[in-house]
């Protein structure tokens, strides 16, 4: 049976399905097919601290009782009014690091700074790879840097509504 790590980066997951398809993530669909017929090793989904409280960590709470673990950073508002999320060290740390206990990394992305670490961790490991992203707002050097792209596609999604 294969060995399996999940990582997947929930704010590009929902702002990419938002705007796409104007709808969510199916995350337990995702779960059952990444899933089948494998060992998971890890899966950590990485969030950001809620601003509002009650909707988000319901939603975290989903996501553990899926079988993810997730990893929390806090929301930053900087003094110009921007604000700051990010999980692209996290996320590139956990790929490196699970890469040596597992047969296959899935990476849920379309950001494109993660290509380097598929890349890496394909050379220096017996690894396959991965990705799961929104075709049209998927980076075409991740899409590359992977041994398998999966576009996220209606099976992957919500129902409307």
């Amino acid at each position: 049976m294969e060995k399996v790590a999940i990582l997947v980066d929930v704010q590009n997951i929902y702002y990419t399905t938002r705007q796409a398809f104007g709808r969510k993530f199916n995350y337990r669909q995702f779960w059952s097919t990444v899933t089948r017929d494998r060992e998971v090793v890890a899966a950590v989904a990485y969030a950001i601290e809620s601003r509002d409280g009650g909707k988000q960590s319901g939603f975290q709470q989903i996501l553990r009782d899926i079988g993810f673990e997730v990893k929390l950073k806090p929301y930053i508002q900087r003094s110009d009014g921007s604000a700051k999320g990010d999980w692209d060290v996290g996320i590139t740390l956990d790929i490196v690091e699970l890469a040596e206990q597992v047969d296959v990394v899935v990476l849920a992305s379309g950001d494109g700074d993660f290509d380097l670490a598929l890349q890496r961790i394909r050379q220096r490991f017996e690894v396959q790879t991965e990705v799961y992203g929104v075709h049209k707002l998927t980076a075409g050097t991740l899409i590359r840097a992977t041994n398998r792209y999966v576009p996220i596609e209606d099976e992957l999604l919500m129902p409307h509504g």
